[in-house]
């Protein structure tokens, strides 16, 4: 459904990933896709009609094996392409991990930059509804924490279109971390709008604290905001977009203003990148800083123990009052 204009439609967040793959392989021929069911579609519908559209030289169905998928991809990254190597979960992506760290992220570094590896590994993360504790991680941390990998986390349909555009013009390995409850969210997408990477972006404006997430737990952030506006106190949210390279002048600059630091993130507390951010606003700021994640256990398959792994939006409304007090 067409809105404003004739650039901006309104689609799923699977629909945009769609479109952004489709205009990058219609702009240029090096553009691939290879993984599990990418033929028909892909398992949440984020390759939906590519196939048809392109072929299966372009769009490549794989055998079940991350690290002959990832290996492969990077193997045609380096001799010229630009693979989008699809992982299905992030979880599935672990196989893979040696290809990913020990190959792709350090080859630009070992090798003088005479090789480069400019594809885009999909990994969806976060938690799975009734999926359970191998199906329902959030491994960004991870990631961001290896030299040479640029990390995005796009929370909606538009950033899902601009960011993965992004990332398939970077010329660096992406790991590229869709939420899997993501899919069906619907919003506004124009095709002209071009997002770079480590951009945060600000979603409302705020003097009380500065709230920063990424990914689908900005949906509870947002509905923490409304609570906290109604007792009076307005909250600065920040969607960090990006976590490697991560945007430390927007981030530092509004907690510098607010004085307050709240970082949430769907990922396990313990050592999540939440510290990253936590560490660097004390060094650079006097603000005062706290953050929230899960506790550190396994997502449970019945509800009540999946339930013990999400981080609330009253959890968060708690934690920010206790910050502001």
């Amino acid at each position: 459904m067409a809105l404003n204009d004739t650039t901006t439609m309104e689609m799923s967040y699977a629909e945009a990933a769609v479109l952004a793959v489709q205009r990058e392989m219609e702009a240029d021929p090096k553009v691939v896709v290879l993984g599990e069911d990418v033929g028909r579609g892909g398992i949440f519908g984020q390759y939906k009609g590519l196939q048809q559209r392109f072929g299966d030289q372009r769009v490549i169905d794989t055998p079940i094996s991350e690290a002959a998928i990832m290996g492969a991809g990077v193997g045609m990254a380096l001799a010229g392409l630009r693979p989008v190597v699809e992982m299905r979960v992030v979880d599935f992506a672990l196989c893979g991990m040696d290809e990913l760290v020990n190959q792709a992220a350090k080859n630009r570094f070992m090798f003088g930059g005479q090789g480069r590896v400019p594809l885009v590994a999909r990994m969806p993360g976060g938690i799975w509804d009734a999926s359970a504790a191998q199906h329902s991680q959030s491994l960004e941390a991870w990631f961001a924490h290896m030299p040479g990998l640029v990390v995005v986390s796009p929370s909606t349909p538009q950033d899902n279109y601009s960011l993965l555009r992004a990332a398939l013009q970077c010329g660096d390995p992406v790991v590229y971390i869709e939420h899997k409850a993501l899919w069906g969210a619907r919003g506004p997408v124009d095709e002209t709008l071009a997002v770079p990477l480590g951009q945060a972006a600000c979603l409302r404006e705020g003097d009380a604290l500065t709230l920063v997430s990424w990914g689908k737990q900005l949906q509870a952030c947002a509905a923490a905001c409304d609570a906290l506006a109604a007792e009076g106190l307005a909250v600065e949210l920040i969607d960090l977009r990006t976590l490697w390279p991560w945007d430390r002048e927007a981030v530092l600059s509004s907690c510098a203003r607010t004085g307050r630091l709240l970082v949430v993130h769907e990922a396990v507390q313990a050592a999540g990148f939440g510290a990253e951010i936590a560490a660097t606003a004390a060094e650079a700021t006097d603000c005062r800083i706290a953050r929230l994640g899960a506790p550190r256990i396994p997502v449970g398959y019945a509800q009540v123990l999946e339930t013990q792994s999400r981080v609330t939006a009253e959890a968060i409304v708690a934690a920010a009052r206790k910050l502001a007090g």
